[in-house]
């Protein structure tokens, strides 16, 4: 089922004409809820003028708890309430997940999206990916990492609705999110393209943030 056929919240964004160009890009971290992960990479983007704007997840790290948010469906509308005009979406690992249903509510607003180690709502195992996620009796409510850890849906059905241009970013050391995924992916998507990052592990958009930076820029010029 599409994320638009059962959350009030989808709909609501006005449907305008999709335009080319980001007016604002905002960075989503994975399931560490890192605010820092993205930094070396925004450093280095100064061929783009626009706002650029990292978003932590409520409770991680310095990021102050919110109560109402009790589920990763509420980190999406989090998302997609900040996608008022067109808009550029850079997110890593389960920060993927948010994107890609932040950008089904949100369509005519994302001008791009960026993937990189995609970690969840596609069948990672069947690429011989390493299960990131503790066994569900493990997991404890008052850990905001619940929110991620707890997520299994199934985006697949949903991925060809994605017509904006997407880069999707594999590091080919990932054992959490193998390059065959981010060429499965690829395959699903109608307008994207892989680049696979050598010796990438699942954090290589921070560790080899010079080698990132410069094929985000190219992404988002078009």
């Amino acid at each position: 089922m599409s994320p638009a056929a059962h959350d009030p919240f989808f709909g609501s964004i006005p449907c305008t004409p999709t335009v080319s160009s980001p007016q604002q890009l905002l960075f989503l971290p994975g399931a560490s809820g890192n605010v820092d992960f993205w930094k070396p990479v925004v450093e280095r983007l100064d061929g783009l003028s626009v706002p650029k704007h990292i978003l932590g997840w409520p409770g991680f790290g310095q990021t102050p708890p919110d109560p109402s948010v009790k589920s990763l469906e509420d980190l999406v509308i989090r998302v997609a309430a900040r996608i008022d005009r067109p808009t550029a979406l850079v997110a890593q690992s389960m920060g993927g997940v948010v994107a890609i249903r932040a950008a089904l509510a949100t369509s005519p607003f994302v001008t791009h999206l960026v993937l990189a180690g995609l970690s969840g709502g596609i069948d990672l195992v069947r690429h011989g990916a390493r299960d990131w996620r503790p066994p569900r009796e493990d997991l404890r409510l008052d850990d905001p990492s619940h929110l991620f850890a707890a997520y299994d849906g199934d985006l697949t059905p949903d991925l060809p609705q994605l017509t904006m241009p997407i880069l999707v970013l594999s590091g080919d050391q990932d054992p959490i999110s193998p390059v065959s995924a981010g060429q499965w992916l690829t395959q699903l998507l109608p307008r994207a393209t892989l680049h696979a990052v050598a010796g990438g592990s699942h954090t290589f958009c921070q560790d080899k943030a010079a080698e990132v930076a410069p094929l985000i820029e190219r992404h988002l010029a078009g």
